[in-house]
């Protein structure tokens, strides 16, 4: 098993979203929980504080990110931190929030949601698309694990508290095509899936909730290899680097037992590895 060492030394609440941006070579990265985005410039810790609970992001532009959060989508200006509104994601439902997304092969952006307290079915997937945005799924608990094949064909997405991962085959505009189909069920092994990522050739790297690890299944589904992260609570890959060989994994100290950071002090923080596996660059997200 191969084992990854720590980036960053900030240690999250509930650390998501990880986003390496392919034209500024520059991770950035979610804590949920603390309202916060971060990022590394000139090998020092960047903290941008939003204006509400945020937890995934696309990249617009060098200098603009896309970022879905709890009442809606915003146009970030990463020099500045400004944020200002695009559109609105259950604004009207005061016990939801985002949680895991990403940008789609065709310049849309899938985004999953939740209820704050995990509410059974309270969640949903919707697509935002040059400002329009659909409901996709709904009934979800906790969404998570979405991602995206390299030829453009399958999307993918789990409810972590069904321990489900679906794949949906997708059209040439990026909408779903015909009905969702079991990928991988985790049900019966005791494993919860978080976020996800396909690399070049189809594998998808699932960060497994409190089993310290993000596992590699083949495009088969088939269990390849894992990757050892010193956190309990791993809860989303994404690949970067100057060549995308490497993984950046963000982690959580919620859910976390009184006295568990005693034994994992690597907990909460971001962690990376070089994997000498190929990832994908993320997708641009294109703005009206």
């Amino acid at each position: 098993m191969i084992a990854a060492k720590v980036y960053d030394e900030t240690v999250c609440q509930l650390g998501e979203g990880p986003l390496w941006h392919p034209e500024r070579k520059q991770l950035f990265w979610f804590d949920i929980l603390s309202r916060r985005l971060y990022t590394r410039e000139n090998d020092a810790t960047r903290a941008i504080d939003a204006p509400e609970i945020v937890s995934a992001a696309g990249w617009v532009d060098r200098d603009t990110l896309f970022v879905a959060g709890e009442t809606g989508f915003w146009r970030l200006d990463i020099a500045s931190g400004r944020f200002d509104r695009l559109a609105d994601l259950e604004a009207d439902d005061p016990d939801t929030r985002s949680n895991d997304g990403r940008a789609d092969p065709v310049g849309g952006f899938w985004i999953g949601t939740m209820g704050k307290e995990a509410q059974p079915g309270a969640g949903a997937i919707y697509r935002y698309f040059r400002g329009e945005i659909r409901k996709l799924f709904q009934d979800i608990t906790i969404s998570n694990s979405i991602c995206f094949s390299p030829d453009g064909a399958w999307a993918y997405f789990s409810d972590t508290q069904l321990a489900v991962i679906w794949k949906q085959r997708i059209d040439r505009a990026g909408w779903p095509s015909g009905k969702p189909e079991v990928f991988i069920d985790f049900s019966h092994v005791g494993l919860a899936p978080d976020g996800a990522v396909c690399d070049a050739e189809g594998n998808l790297w699932i960060a497994q909730w409190g089993a310290w690890r993000v596992a590699c299944h083949g495009p088969d589904g088939a269990f390849r290899h894992a990757l050892s992260c010193g956190a309990a609570h791993t809860t989303c890959p994404a690949f970067g680097g100057e060549d995308m060989t490497r993984m950046f994994v963000t982690s959580a100290t919620q859910g976390l037992p009184d006295g568990a950071l005693d034994f994992q002090p690597g907990g909460g923080r971001t962690w990376v590895a070089e994997l000498g596996v190929q990832g994908q660059a993320e997708h641009r997200v294109v703005l009206p």
